[in-house]
């Protein structure tokens, strides 16, 4: 049974946000802002009514990734209106801290940054709202976990064994706060060439998928490494929103159906 969305002290919060999905990396440059955004316009395509929280105080990429930059506007009760691309709804410290200004805030500033951008935002009516943690297991992460009911927590990896080892502390991190994780996605899987159309396997193969059996997790699929997704996010129209890697978009598409499917088993139990 999902856990409500609620603060320790039992008041309500995202009162009308069906599913709080986590997206974690535990280790940095494995592309998780870029799985976030892209699946999160893939939720929103299928008809969904999505929320994207860019939790990644440090360096917030959806500015960037997105297209973006712009102040939310207030209501008249001084609630931030989360800022409207490309059907979703999105909030990022970029969006108020300024393009170039950098974030110097301590742990206990990071906690209370994470809990505005919970309690002071009008979300509104969602279906999901993916939430772009940073990369670690440090304030973020453990404050999101402690003071909302998270739905599920996925997990974003690389083929490499430094990022799975990486990844199984993230994955014991959410199970000692009682955060169920969804399931793992391996990005950075394989390169196509161009020329010759042959797979390489840069980074190895299959790591992902064999942490995920071993640990008994849903493996929602792997994501290639291709210059047009990046390129894509650099121009702030991610990859899903263009036809100019379909391959690339079923991708995306089968891992948006099996993430509906986990939150839809977890709310039937």
């Amino acid at each position: 049974m999902q856990v409500p969305h609620t603060l320790m002290d039992g008041q309500a919060v995202l009162p009308s946000v069906r599913n709080v999905v986590a997206v974690a990396s535990a280790k940095g440059g494995v592309g998780k802002s870029t799985v976030t955004t892209n699946l999160a316009l893939t939720l929103a395509q299928a008809g969904a009514r999505v929320g994207l929280l860019d939790a990644d105080i440090y360096g917030p990429s959806l500015p960037l990734l997105m297209g973006v930059n712009e102040e939310p506007e207030l209501t008249h009760t001084n609630k931030m209106i989360p800022v409207q691309a490309h059907g979703i709804s999105m909030m990022s410290v970029g969006f108020i801290a300024g393009e170039d200004m950098p974030v110097i805030w301590r742990g206990p500033l990071l906690g209370q940054a994470v809990q505005q951008f919970l309690n002071q935002v009008e979300w509104g009516d969602l279906d999901y709202l993916l939430i772009d943690l940073p990369p670690g297991t440090g304030d973020i992460p453990l404050t999101l976990s402690q003071t909302i009911g998270l739905s599920g927590a996925i997990i974003v990896t690389t083929p490499q064994q430094v990022s799975l080892e990486d990844v199984e502390r993230g994955i014991a991190m959410f199970e000692k706060v009682e955060v169920d994780v969804l399931g793992v996605i391996e990005n950075m899987s394989y390169y196509v060439c161009d020329d010759c159309g042959e797979r390489h396997e840069i980074f190895g193969s299959g790591g992902g998928k064999s942490l995920a059996d071993r640990l008994g997790l849903i493996f929602f699929g792997e994501i290639p490494l291709q210059s047009d997704i990046r390129a894509a996010g650099d121009s702030g129209y991610p990859i899903v929103l263009g036809k100019q890697n379909e391959n690339v978009t079923v991708v995306f598409s089968e891992i948006g159906n099996g993430l509906v499917r986990e939150l839809a088993k977890l709310a039937d139990e």
